[in-house]
């Protein structure tokens, strides 16, 4: 964290901007007006970057007038007031417009902040068809490098080789092209990336007809994707000449292919949207993304040697500066209900293929699952069930077991022999107190004695004869064990190592999190993918206390909980995501938590989740759990994922199997990020940090 903790910029992202002012044909002083307020009204909202539209100062549909030294005079005076006005204005602005250098016009993209003229970039592609014909008043700007051009009485650098680098601003490096040059196979600012860009900006006319609002997206979205970048595209909208074409005012941003904010199009007044760019996330996907690198060094000698021009961003400095950008409180679990709904579909189906594979593989006809009438054994039952179905086998084949042991409570141990019922399954139990009595006596355990000792060795003599029981099935079934642990168990290294609930021989919920858990069971129900009677059940065990079931309850009757031991698996698979997806700090984390789980009623919640789950956490909860976190995943867990099961890869948000998207040492320190927490700790006590009150919570978490 590099500044104030709630300003986005101390996070590594940035508020950028697009805007379509209201145009007049012709009329530089008064489309100077229009921008001016738009560039005031980027500056009240703290933006870093605003572009506005492709000749935007004269109009783009005005033909032979661009060739006019009166209306070329304009322009630049236009552009001396501009630059004069906005002294006082933070944000790095793009505004495009006709200019003379040399013996020729340029379609331009002029850059200036502060009071200066930074820059000026020429277009690159002209295009000379249909119904444009720009090389009829404009010159290409390939291969204009490393030139000076007199722009509104001041000598500034002009050229293709330009970027624009915020002083303050770790990574918010800006590269500037001009409408057709994104619709070239090779846009200008795949160059410009591969030099470090990571706002690729887009000053665009761009008629429009049926149809291309879409082609724009798709382009501005696989450009986006491909340079893991973000991408911002303006057109030009009402005012512009109708002679032969219209306009819509087409808005939008993007960010490694995700789009963040879009306009409403045809708006008869001008328009402006922003969004918070995650610059860090870039450049982090760059890191991972060996290809672009590689590619990035085949195209070595085609990039151009950009010059750099150096801006500070003065909204880094403000001590607030408020995330609007929407966090998913659950990053494995989508909000919308159609994309809840595919994904899954596709998770499900993945587990279910994985599965049918390694037993046609394997030649085993049979299957052994511990079934204890808890979340993951429930979806691992439930996949085994279908995945007999595509094997056009009787589920009878599916040996499904409940082990009893010390803590076993009556609402989950008729939950597993309903479900077994249910699901047409060879439904067994074998009573493991006996065992365990016995293993904990010959190992002289205080229990044995009568002492209520109920330890870490209590627990695990109780999961490790399960899995134990479960292996000897097999065995004498000719099967194999389904593994039933999840990512998140396995990120918090709750399981038992080896002989216990973290070894199997093929385990279906490797990489899918406790949450996504959750929501494949509600799926299942929402969906009739079983019987009535089936999905009773499923209602019933999403209702119960997680619990590992190994220590009785106390005098109070409650029993053991696993969130009040190791915290919210909802706060664990949003900080496992952001950890090992990105890479981000705890700082990073904590500030994305908190701006997903502030408020429970600010933003989106994921269909089908009952009240009781909505709930929100303060600063100091977030805190307290990601230091818990970072503890048990980077210093005491890596040993048991260095050896786990085969199981499918579900989501993008990865797997922490070795073979797979997370390889690290078992004997690593966690130094580093509790000394980065300890960091934060120490800058919200100086910043004296306490919630914002409810109205500003309210405006900052909605989008």
């Amino acid at each position: 964290m590099t500044g104030a903790f709630r300003n986005l910029y101390s996070h590594g992202m940035a508020r950028v901007a697009t805007c379509a002012p209201l145009l007049h044909v012709a009329d530089p002083t008064k489309n100077e007006q229009e921008a001016l307020a738009l560039m005031r009204r980027a500056h009240e909202e703290r933006c870093a970057l605003l572009i506005f539209p492709e000749l935007c100062l004269s109009a783009y549909a005005i033909d032979d007038l661009h060739l006019q030294s009166s209306l070329l005079n304009a322009v630049d005076r236009s552009l001396a007031r501009l630059r004069s006005e906005s002294r006082d204005l933070s944000p790095l602005f793009i505004i495009g417009a006709p200019l003379r250098f040399g013996d020729a016009v340029y379609n331009a993209a002029v850059v200036f902040q502060g009071g200066q003229i930074l820059g000026v970039v020429p277009k690159t592609y002209l295009p000379n068809y249909r119904e444009f014909y720009e090389k009829r008043y404009f010159a290409t700007g390939a291969g204009v490098k490393g030139r000076t051009a007199r722009v509104a009485g001041a000598d500034v650098p002009f050229g293709v080789d330009l970027l624009f680098q915020s002083s303050d601003i770790e990574n918010l490096i800006v590269h500037a092209e001009i409408c057709e040059d994104v619709w070239a196979p090779i846009p200008p600012s795949t160059y410009a990336a591969f030099a470090g860009a990571t706002l690729l900006c887009n000053l665009s006319a761009s008629n429009i007809t049926i149809g291309k609002a879409d082609q724009r997206n798709l382009l501005c979205a696989a450009q986006s994707s491909r340079c893991c970048a973000g991408y911002l595209y303006s057109a030009a909208g009402q005012g512009d000449s109708t002679t032969d074409l219209a306009w819509d005012g087409h808005l939008a941003i993007f960010e490694m292919g995700a789009k963040l904010a879009e306009s409403a199009r045809f708006q008869s007044t001008s328009s402006l949207i922003a969004a918070d760019v995650d610059l860090e996330r870039l450049v982090m996907e760059r890191a991972r993304f060996g290809t672009f690198r590689d590619c990035a060094s085949l195209n070595l000698e085609r990039t151009p040697e950009f010059r750099v021009v150096r801006f500070e961003t003065p909204a880094a400095r403000e001590a607030e500066v408020a995330l609007q950008r929407a966090i998913d409180r659950f990053p494995y679990v989508p909000n919308n209900p159609h994309r809840l709904d595919q994904d899954c579909y596709e998770a499900y189906n993945i587990q279910v293929q994985g599965l049918t594979q390694r037993l046609a593989a394997s030649g085993v006809s049979r299957v052994v699952i511990g079934v204890s009438g808890g979340l993951d054994s429930t979806q691992a039952l439930l996949v085994a069930a279908r995945a007999f179905d595509r094997m056009k086998r009787p589920r009878s084949g599916i040996v499904g077991v409940t082990m009893p042991g010390f803590a076993t409570s009556d609402v989950t141990r008729s939950n597993a022999w309903k479900l077994m019922q249910g699901l047409g399954v060879d439904a067994r139990e074998i009573d493991i107190k006996p065992a365990a009595e016995q293993m904990l006596s010959d190992i002289g355990h205080p229990y044995a004695s009568g002492k209520q000792t109920y330890d870490v060795t209590f627990e695990n003599v109780q999961a490790g004869l399960r899995t134990d029981y479960l292996f000897r099935l097999a065995n004498h079934n000719s099967g194999l064990v389904v593994g039933t642990g999840d990512l998140s168990e396995l990120a918090l290294g709750w399981c038992t190592y080896g002989v216990g609930d973290h070894m199997s021989h093929y385990n279906v919920n490797a990489s899918v999190s406790k949450t996504l858990i959750q929501h494949l069971i509600r799926w299942s129900v929402e969906t009739n993918q079983y019987s009535q009677d089936v999905s009773a059940v499923l209602r019933s065990i999403l209702a119960t206390e997680i619990s590992p079931e190994l220590v009785p309850p106390g005098a109070d009757g409650a029993i053991q909980s696993t969130q009040q031991k190791i915290g919210p698996y909802a706060l664990h698979d949003f900080f496992l995501y952001y950890a090992t997806r990105y890479g981000f700090g705890p700082a990073k984390i904590a500030f994305l938590a908190t701006h997903a789980w502030s408020d429970a009623t600010v933003g989106a919640w994921p269909a089908n989740l009952g009240g009781k789950d909505k709930t929100a956490y303060t600063l100091d909860e977030i805190i307290h759990w990601l230091g818990v976190f970072l503890h048990r995943f980077f210093a005491t867990s890596q040993f048991k994922r260095s050896c786990v099961p085969n199981g499918p890869k579900i989501s993008s948000g990865g797997s922490l199997s070795p073979r797979g998207d997370w390889r690290a040492p078992s004997d690593s320190s966690a130094a580093p990020w509790l000394e980065e927490l300890d960091m934060l700790n120490a800058a919200l006590s100086s910043e004296q940090v306490r919630p914002l009150p409810a109205a500003r919570r309210k405006r900052a978490l909605e989008t």
